[in-house]
């Protein structure tokens, strides 16, 4: 009997002292990038129900507020956690004109951020508080060149959205490589977000006529030009990058994107480990949907490295401490394959190449840094 009443007073005290350990999350959850959000979102969600709890017993709080895609709704998101809610870390915000909003705000207030998907070389560079699980442009543009070449294309014209930091990132390091390995980019052409008018573009693409057309664009533009190249009946080989790794741009692009060549971070029937097996069977079984979205798979690994370092912190809520372990990650045995944090705050990780075939998204390659 004196055991269990020293069992009771030890739970009780345990209640009375254990602390809430706050996490913000900023994410598109509508808008027209809410796809990003909503199969980031999943993830973290998923990774949370697993592990909600940190070692020391202190019970996780994750705060998600919806940006809407705007970096004002950002700014004004990151304000509202780290002043109001005291968050010791960040999630997000996905987009890289998104991110480094956030960030800017978060090195002013030395707070921590993981960011998932955004891959801007430049974006880490901006803040020391700063770190991501995804690769950069600069070695998702290496790939893509590599492969144009190996598949013997000389001439290129490549699309830049002019409202997006990813879309520069992206095109710029592609044309470094590909015009390095004796390729010629006929031509950059710029369009803006939003826009549905591509008329100029398919002429220009008629005019030059190039072996290869690379779109470092998000999937709204990125499937609406495509569906245009096909009602012109333009067949050229296309590729972007990350930004269209979601079946709502096969959705969107339809028959058009039919042999689409992207990059991904994961694939889901290519698992890397036991820990990755089982997590898409949890998440098939909770969802009752059998692909699993990469975004899906980077923010559970998100959420994870975070608990990760929390846990290596004797006090939950030392920010400093908790940015030091994230940037101390090696070798992290995540969902989405092994990933190395170094001390700049970038992963070192593989790329996937996918095509789309009968409406699917199939594996072609993994490439390894």
């Amino acid at each position: 009997m004196k055991r269990l009443l020293v069992l009771f007073f030890l739970f009780d005290f345990y209640l009375l002292f254990a602390e809430e350990i706050k996490i913000g999350a900023i994410m598109p959850m509508s808008g027209p990038l809410s796809i990003y959000g909503k199969d980031t979102n999943k993830g973290v969600s998923l990774a949370y129900n697993l592990q909600s709890t940190l070692k020391n017993g202190n019970k996780i709080k994750l705060i998600l507020i919806d940006n809407k895609g705007f970096k004002e709704e950002t700014r004004k998101a990151a304000l509202k956690l780290i002043k109001d809610e005291k968050v010791v870390a960040i999630l997000g915000a996905l987009t890289s004109t998104n991110s480094e909003e956030t960030i800017k705000i978060a090195n002013k207030y030395k707070t921590p951020v993981i960011i998932p998907v955004a891959t801007n070389d430049n974006l880490i560079n901006l803040s020391e508080y700063a770190s991501r699980v995804c690769f950069s442009d600069s070695f998702q543009g290496e790939v893509i060149a590599n492969y144009a070449i190996r598949q013997n294309y000389k001439t290129a014209i490549v699309v830049v959205d002019k409202a997006q930091v990813y879309s520069f990132g992206l095109s710029n390091s592609f044309k470094k490589i590909f015009e390095k390995k004796e390729g010629k980019l006929l031509k950059k052409i710029e369009i803006e977000s939003g826009n549905k008018d591509f008329n100029k573009l398919i002429t220009d693409i008629k005019k030059l006529s190039p072996d290869f057309i690379f779109l470092p664009l998000y999937h709204p533009e990125a499937s609406i030009i495509a569906r245009e190249l096909k009602k012109e009946n333009i067949q050229i080989p296309l590729f972007s990058g990350d930004g269209v790794a979601n079946e709502t741009f096969i959705k969107l692009g339809k028959d058009a994107v039919e042999g689409y060549m992207f990059t991904d971070f994961f694939d889901y029937k290519h698992p890397t480990s036991k820990k990755a097996k089982d997590f898409i069977s949890y998440y098939q079984e909770t969802t009752k949907k059998e692909e699993v979205n990469s975004f899906t798979v980077l923010g559970a690994d998100a959420y994870n490295i975070l608990i990760n370092a929390i846990n290596k912190c004797l006090n939950p809520k030392d920010k400093a401490c908790i940015n030091r372990e994230i940037k101390n990650t090696i070798n992290f045995d995540g969902f989405s394959g092994q990933i190395t944090i170094d001390s700049s705050g970038n992963a070192n990780r593989s790329a996937v190449i996918k095509q789309i075939k009968d409406k699917k998204m199939i594996y072609k390659d993994i490439v390894n840094p």
